[in-house]
């Protein structure tokens, strides 16, 4: 290890290459003329929008009110909360536009590849290394084909910024490096998705392997103890609070597990390895008609819950030819100095291979592994993996005086040939090569170009700046081409137009328009948004209305099991009934409050018992047919007698008493004393919303007798609810809906989310 902390000079002017380079391949983005999709879009930009509001509205943005009946925000991964550089964007803009979003993504991209460049710098390895290593890690791979996936886009980022300081704090000994380590891995960990974990497992896999070099652990650790003390106390005081938060929430939620034949069936089918040598050879980039890459089954023969960009790892040619000349014929994929990252990149591929090999099912045992659905998300590090390698195999190609030999850098060459005849043979075998023709002739005359770089790299080894330079030039115009903006990582920004604030979209004009028409004192309808495309469930975050469903993959449970509502409602196939919401005729309908509904179908494709009256046509746009449930009940109401039943039963059996919902609510527990008479005249009761915020809501509730203000808003553990000021018990009624018990006469009942108070109690309960 290099203990004298003197640097070679040229990676200030590689920075500055790096960062000319990345405006040039980010601009299509950049420039407004291409978005980021599908992810990105219909469910990270939404929540992005609600931050900002939340932030400019002096609102604490830890509960979401306008999706699945209340969400909480705070413990969701993708609420950006706890994203650095986004909260930043919404401090200083209160409705960030879609190349404000985009930039702040490729800002993130930057900063990853820049930390690769300054890992190399802290091992004293040539710039041009840390340049080739900074374009594959921020542009290529799944960084590059999957970057709709913002949250593993930014987990990736941290990562190789907590290993660029975990490098520098274990060479200097650091205390304070140490530190700012431990912080960034913990922002990494914030992310709480797959990428954090397994990046979390290389760190302390680094960490391992720096113990045992020399064979001296003891001593090893002595020397390194106080950097991994600070990294240590740092980066688990970063992330105690937002894991501990999530982990509740998915213990509580829909998914709290993923089963292992749930999580193999999202495996990285071998074939996608070919996409190493030629990006587009199976389609990816053209329309998905005719795509015939894996997971498409009639092709393949294996059913995959994959999206085709997960099957694209294209990260350039150079890094490949590196990786076959260099590594494999020259032999020093296994040097002591790269060895680690050569390992990291084998098993990152077994466990991206899923069921493939057994790899996958002894990794599985790992903690935290049954959280996630998808072994193809490995690829994110994969590609790190192949960053570091193919940098490190240049700095050797440069800094060796002994160049390659012919004969080695022929067998190499033939080894590149092969591999790029191994994706014609597929192309042909599979009846496909006239469609692929196209493609493989582009990936041959990029790997003919990449091939003359390789040549001129070592001809110009002795001027830094000219093997900048030949880097910049070959691959900006490889990844440029062959990572091109594609419909899986580019479209048009009016293609998400409804997402847009100021958008003048009909649909959204008309339920805005009836809202405000319903709206009243004890009213707050929501809205239902079903079957009419993918961008649509999350709008509300940005529109400001309330919507019984939303695009997340995690929804508290007794939510989801109450009323059918799954991650997503973009197609008529995912609008799901459950028995305890079995059609628009359910009582669960006019609970939640559902006045208005835009559904891409006609209602009776939907739900296929219903009939004429159930809803009210009102309109239809060139988006949805739109529907009116007149039965809806207000948000807030006074009951004033109450139903002892078992929720459990009732959302399994689908069984509703009969009752009336404006005087009764359902209670689980001991019969409760009716302080009506069954038959009896009502007695006068009244309920006014007084303030609706995020995580506060204040009602003014009125009634001739005692009885239960009903807050038909989702139940929740951690929210609190005050009579007159003076804390009172929240009860879980009508099955997920909120209450609590109220004298006779007027009052002020005030509900509050308080997640950190009620994460302790719940801690404590366990």
């Amino acid at each position: 290890m290099n203990q004298s902390f003197q640097r070679r000079p040229g990676y200030l002017p590689a920075a500055f290459i790096f960062a000319a380079c990345t405006v040039l391949l980010a601009w299509p983005w950049l420039s407004g003329r291409v978005t980021i999709p599908w992810d990105a879009k219909a469910e990270f930009y939404p929540q992005l929008m609600f931050l900002a509001r939340s932030i400019h509205a002096s609102e604490w943005p830890f509960w979401a009110p306008n999706v699945f009946g209340g969400q909480p925000q705070i413990a969701d991964p993708q609420s950006l909360i706890f994203s650095p550089l986004f909260v930043i964007l919404t401090l200083f803009n209160s409705s960030p536009g879609f190349q404000a979003a985009d930039g702040v993504v490729f800002v993130t991209l930057f900063m990853g590849g820049l930390a690769i460049m300054l890992y190399f710098r802290e091992r004293d390895w040539h710039p041009a290394g840390g340049l080739l290593a900074a374009f594959v890690f921020s542009f290529g791979a799944s960084n590059a084909w999957r970057i709709q996936h913002v949250g593993q886009v930014m987990s990736l980022c941290w990562f190789a910024v907590a290993l660029w300081l975990l490098e520098r704090a274990l060479q200097r000994r650091s205390f304070f490096w140490g530190a700012f380590a431990g912080f960034t891995a913990g922002l990494m960990m914030i992310g709480r998705d797959q990428i954090a974990l397994l990046c979390a497992l290389i760190l302390a896999a680094y960490v391992i392997a720096h113990l045992l070099a020399g064979g001296v652990i003891w001593r090893n650790f002595v020397n390194y103890f106080r950097p991994l003390l600070a990294g240590s106390i740092i980066g688990l005081a970063t992330i105690a609070i937002p894991i501990v938060l999530t982990a509740v929430f998915a213990s509580q939620s829909n998914r709290p597990a993923i089963t292992f034949n749930d999580a193999v069936a999202a495996s990285l089918h071998p074939a996608a390895l070919f996409t190493l040598i030629s990006a587009d050879m199976f389609g990816t980039a053209g329309p998905m008609a005719k795509y015939w890459g894996p997971p498409t089954p009639e092709v393949w023969h294996d059913m995959l819950a994959l999206a085709r960009n997960m099957a694209d790892i294209y990260l350039g040619a150079l890094p490949i030819i590196l990786v076959l000349v260099i590594g494999v014929v020259r032999g020093q994929l296994f040097d002591r100095q790269i060895r680690f990252f050569t390992i990291v990149a084998l098993l990152t591929t077994l466990y991206a291979l899923g069921k493939y090999t057994p790899f996958f099912q002894l990794a599985y045992m790992l903690p935290g592994a049954d959280f996630f659905r998808r072994p193809a998300d490995a690829t994110f590090p994969l590609g790190a993996a192949i960053a570091m390698i193919s940098g490190y195999l240049l700095h050797r190609h440069l800094d060796d005086a002994k160049s390659v030999s012919k004969n080695q850098t022929a067998f190499g060459l033939a080894l590149v040939v092969c591999a790029l005849l191994s994706c014609v043979w597929i192309a042909w075998t599979k009846g496909y090569l006239e469609q692929a023709r196209t493609p493989l002739a582009v990936s041959a005359a990029t790997f003919v170009v990449s091939a003359a770089g390789f040549f001129a790299l070592r001809y110009w080894r002795h001027t830094v700046i000219g093997s900048l330079a030949i880097i910049a030039l070959v691959m900006t115009a490889d990844l440029a081409i062959n990572n091109a903006p594609n419909e899986s990582t580019a479209l048009p920004p009016s293609e998400y137009d409804v997402l847009r604030p100021e958008t003048d979209n009909k649909t959204v004009a008309l339920l805005e328009e009836r809202l405000q028409k319903s709206a009243a004192p004890d009213r707050r309808d929501r809205v239902e948004i079903a079957a009419v495309g993918f961008a649509w469930p999350d709008s509300a975050l940005i529109h400001g209305f309330d919507h019984w469903l939303g695009y997340n993959p995690l929804i508290l449970g007794w939510y989801a099991n109450a009323t059918g509502a799954i991650d997503q409602v973009a197609i008529p196939e995912q609008r799901k009934f459950s028995p305890l919401f079995n059609s628009y005729r359910s009582p669960m309908l006019d609970l939640l409050g559902v006045r208005y509904l835009a559904l891409g179908v006609p209602a009776g494709e939907l739900d296929k018992s219903f009939k004429p009256g159930d809803l009210n046509e009102i309109g239809r746009t060139k988006d949805a047919y739109i529907y009116e449930n007149p039965r809806a009940l207000p948000r807030v109401l006074v009951a004033t007698q109450a139903l002892s039943v078992n929720f459990d039963e009732m959302i399994k059996s689908g069984i509703w008493p009969e009752t009336d919902f404006r005087r009764t609510l359902l209670l689980e527990g001991p019969q409760p004393s009716q302080t009506t008479p069954v038959g009896a005249v009502a007695p006068a009761t009244r309920a006014r919303i007084l303030s609706y915020r995020n995580t506060q809501v204040s009602v003014e509730a009125t009634s001739e007798r005692a009885g239960w203000l009903v807050l038909h808003d989702t139940w929740h553990p951690q929210w609190r609810v005050e009579v007159d000021g003076k804390p009172a018990e929240l009860l879980r009624a009508n099955v997920i809906f909120r209450a609590v018990a109220i004298p006779a006469g007027k009052h002020v009942v005030t509900f509050t989310f308080k997640p950190f108070d009620g994460l302790l109690k719940t801690l404590l309960s366990r």
